[in-house]
C-alpha cells in the first residue's frame, strides 16, 4: 500500500487526537498536573520519526492545556513537547542522546516556564520530579505500546 500524504497527515491527527485523549488521564499535583500524554507523543516519535513526532507532541501539549483549564503554558507545551517529540524520534545510533535530550529539554522548558510565568524558583523546582516521572513513564510506556505495535503490524 502506498503511504501518501494524506495518509501521513490523517495518521498524525488521530494519534493527536489519541493523544489528548490519554492526557485526560491525569494525576494534579501542587505545580499542575501528571498525564499519559507523554506515552502518546514518545509512541508516535519511535513509530513515525522526528518530524511527526515533533508535530504531534506540539499539538497535542497545546491542545491539552487550553482544554484542562492551563492556558498560560499553551505555547511552552507546544516548544516543549514538540522538541521533546522530534529529539525522542531520532533513530540509530542517536536514539539515547535524542531520548535524553527530549527529556533534558521537557523538564528544562517547564522549569524555566514555570519561572518566568511568576511561580517563583520554588514552584520551578517542585515541577521537576512530577514532569521527570511524567516523562519516564511515557518513554517506557511509550515503547512497550510500539514494540506490541509492531508485533502486531508485522503479521
Amino acid at each position: 500500500m502506498s503511504r501518501t500524504k494524506t495518509y501521513h497527515l490523517t495518521l498524525m491527527a488521530v494519534l493527536t487526537a489519541l493523544s489528548v485523549v490519554l492526557a485526560f488521564i491525569h494525576v494534579p499535583t501542587p505545580t499542575g498536573y501528571l498525564t499519559l500524554l507523554d506515552v502518546g507523543i514518545y509512541f508516535t516519535a519511535y513509530y513515525l520519526g522526528s518530524k511527526y513526532g515533533a508535530v504531534v507532541g506540539g499539538l497535542s501539549g497545546f491542545l491539552i492545556d487550553l482544554l484542562l483549564g492551563y492556558p498560560q503554558y499553551m505555547f511552552h507545551s507546544l516548544i516543549a513537547h514538540g522538541a521533546q517529540g522530534y529529539f525522542a524520534g531520532w533513530t540509530g545510533k542517536k536514539r539515547i542522546l535524542g531520548l535524553i535530550l527530549a527529556s533534558i529539554l521537557m523538564v528544562g522548558w517547564y522549569f524555566l516556564a514555570t519561572f518566568l510565568l511568576g511561580y517563583g524558583l520554588g514552584g520551578a523546582l517542585a515541577g521537576i520530579p512530577g514532569n521527570l516521572l511524567q516523562n519516564l513513564f511515557g518513554m517506557l510506556v511509550g515503547y512497550l505500546v510500539y514494540l506490541a505495535y509492531q508485533r502486531f503490524e508485522n503479521k
